[in-house]
């Protein structure tokens, strides 16, 4: 893709990478990415991010288009991860800039990934400005928003923020702005963005958003590194989304992951499910063989209730189901309902381990129900009273 003036002398350079489905290498990209960087035109010519380093030969060729023969002054580096500053090491060495500004944890990422010796590196912490001609850049520091290193920039004079991945979602577009797309669309791939790369970190998103707001900063466009831009009153949607995503406010809504050997686990599950539906609560049932972690995370992101479901398996539990415990763990959700079901042929310690799993996370355990071998239907009947009484649970929390 060509070259996009967002505003005048600020240009969306970037690149769409159309192929991706592994992201980060834990999260699936269904629909693509982008690596989005801009470039600030004015006495100082500023790079803000680059791009990852399999597209440098789009970069070079976005940056040409934009500029000519001029060079670049100063490269802003919002975040050291490789999907955003791949290809510094590539500009410093073409374009040799006479600065490069980052965090002071930046400085320390940027060192530790690159082993540069002599780049021109100012560190630049939270309330530093810069001039670049016409223009002021400032900076903000977020901290583990969503590595250590990362931090804000903004321009008062376009009233543009550049969030590196605050606000991202995983899209290959033609489209640059969130006003040309479907909003459902939208919304449901950066509720997984967020699900799945910033859940943990809600905390320091609050914080950012209460410091933005403290600062009176006049927002008018919104430039995160992944998917689509916003502008506008869209700018007020994201945050006001945002706000609500990292306040984890439970829907209506419950998820059954599980995974079975010879579907005795399986029928108990769509017991539970049962019970569940039947006292109108919204329910997804998901097998671990047909789906991966990050898209079942997305479902539970937003669900008042958590049940999981294993059969025994050599004294624990189904790897697929310890998997995605362990990723649902890291990921910190809060503000749960638990339970757990799960059938046995000798030794029985399913449900005791997965139950665990959920205390760990501080989820509000509902008693778990196990069964030796095949469920009857006195043992189906039980399931589904359980999902009532998780029906019950989340309409009293709600």
């Amino acid at each position: 893709m060509r070259p996009v003036e967002i505003k005048d002398g600020i240009f969306w350079l970037g690149a769409v990478d159309w192929n991706r489905r592994d992201f980060h290498g834990y999260s699936k990209a269904h629909k693509g990415t982008t690596y989005n960087n801009f470039l600030i035109v004015d006495e100082k010519v500023t790079l803000i991010d680059t791009v990852d380093e399999r597209f440098w030969g789009t970069l070079q060729c976005n940056i040409a288009q934009v500029l000519g023969d001029r060079k670049i002054d100063y490269v802003v580096a919002n975040h050291l991860e490789p999907d955003h500053s791949g290809c510094l090491p590539k500009v410093v060495e073409k374009y040799r800039p006479e600065k490069i500004f980052t965090s002071p944890m930046g400085q320390k990422a940027m060192k530790a990934h690159f082993k540069y010796t002599d780049w021109p590196v100012e560190v630049v912490p939270t309330g530093t400005n810069i001039e670049i001609g016409k223009r002021t850049l400032s900076f903000l520091e977020t901290r583990m928003l969503h590595w250590p290193d990362s931090m804000l920039t903004y321009c008062p004079q376009d009233k543009i923020v550049f969030t590196n991945d605050a606000f991202g979602q995983n899209w290959a577009t033609s489209e640059r702005w969130a006003d040309e797309v479907n909003r459902t669309r939208l919304e449901e791939l950066m509720a997984n963005y967020y699900a799945n790369i910033v859940l943990p970190y809600s905390p320091v998103v609050l914080k950012t958003l209460a410091t933005i707001k403290e600062m009176a900063l006049d927002i008018e466009i919104i430039c995160p590194d992944h998917g689509l831009l916003f502008r506008g009153e869209d700018c007020a949607w994201a945050m006001e989304t945002y706000q609500a995503y990292a306040e984890q406010k439970p829907k209506n809504k419950a998820v059954i992951v599980y995974d079975t050997m010879w579907h005795s686990t399986e029928k108990m599950a769509e017991a539970v499910a049962s019970g569940l539906a039947d006292e109108g609560v919204s329910v997804r049932l998901m097998c671990m063989k047909n789906n991966h972690h990050s898209d079942v995370m997305a479902e539970v992101f937003d669900a008042a209730a958590v049940i999981v479901g294993s059969p025994t398996h050599n004294n624990g539990i189904l790897p697929l189901m310890a998997d995605m415990l362990t990723y649902m763990k890291g990921l910190r959700p809060q503000n749960k309902i638990g339970s757990a079901v799960g059938s046995f042929g000798w030794s029985g310690e399913c449900t005791k381990i997965l139950t665990k799993w959920l205390e760990d996370m501080n989820m509000e355990v509902v008693e778990p129900i196990k069964n030796q071998y095949v469920p009857d239907h006195e043992v189906l009947g039980k399931c589904y009273e359980q999902g009532k009484a998780i029906a019950a649970a989340i309409k009293a929390k709600l």
